[in-house]
């Protein structure tokens, strides 16, 4: 519970909104798709912006991780699994923040965060993925629903440190919630409208 609410509070901190308000742009929710995530803050045309955000919103997820595990056990709430619940709780976070009514982002950054804090090997077969998928497509959210897809599956290769069947089963809980909160980007993959990285909607 501890970690859950840990993560969760960490998590919902919407810094693209902040940010994208203390560089004078307003609220980024009018701007492009209307998410508080990097992609969209990237639709500003401010590239160093977006990296801030992409990096203090992956920073959540791994935050999270590491306070969960490092500061919860000397408080006396170890528990083994408190870094995944944390991590995954940031995500949800992210996508639900209770200062936002529960409307945020999708949660890809936050999610690519955790994963490199929770098992490096995977976070970053996860990260290689968006990656290859980006240069090669330029649809930010093919990428992001291709590398939520591969995280089960990686979690449970011994190349990449043996199975790891906690790590697996959050995988598929973030797979889930990520394919759900890009239902309207799957619809435009498919009729051919979603907008390319850096093109604004």
């Amino acid at each position: 519970m501890s970690a859950a609410l840990l993560g969760y509070l960490l998590g919902s901190i919407p810094f693209g909104l902040v940010l994208t308000r203390l560089c004078g742009y307003g609220d980024i929710r009018k701007i492009g798709s209307g998410n508080i995530g990097a992609t969209n803050v990237l639709r500003t045309g401010n590239k160093p912006l977006a990296l801030a955000v992409l990096l203090l919103d992956s920073g959540k997820g791994a935050g999270a991780v590491m306070l969960a595990r490092y500061l919860l056990p000397e408080l006396g709430f170890g528990d083994p699994i408190a870094p995944i619940v944390a991590g995954v709780a940031a995500v949800f976070g992210h996508n639900f923040p209770v200062w936002l009514g529960f409307k945020g982002g999708k949660g890809i950054a936050t999610t690519l965060g955790t994963l490199i804090a929770i098992h490096w090997p995977v976070g970053l077969a996860a990260c290689a993925t968006w990656l290859v998928v980006a240069l090669i497509f330029r649809f930010s959210s093919l990428s992001a629903l291709l590398s939520l897809v591969a995280v089960p599956v990686y979690a449970m290769l011994p190349i990449l440190g043996g199975a790891n069947p906690p790590l697996a089963w959050a995988g598929v809980v973030l797979a889930v919630l990520g394919w759900a909160r890009h239902h309207a980007n799957i619809r435009r993959l498919l009729n051919g409208t979603e907008p390319r990285i850096g093109q604004k909607k």
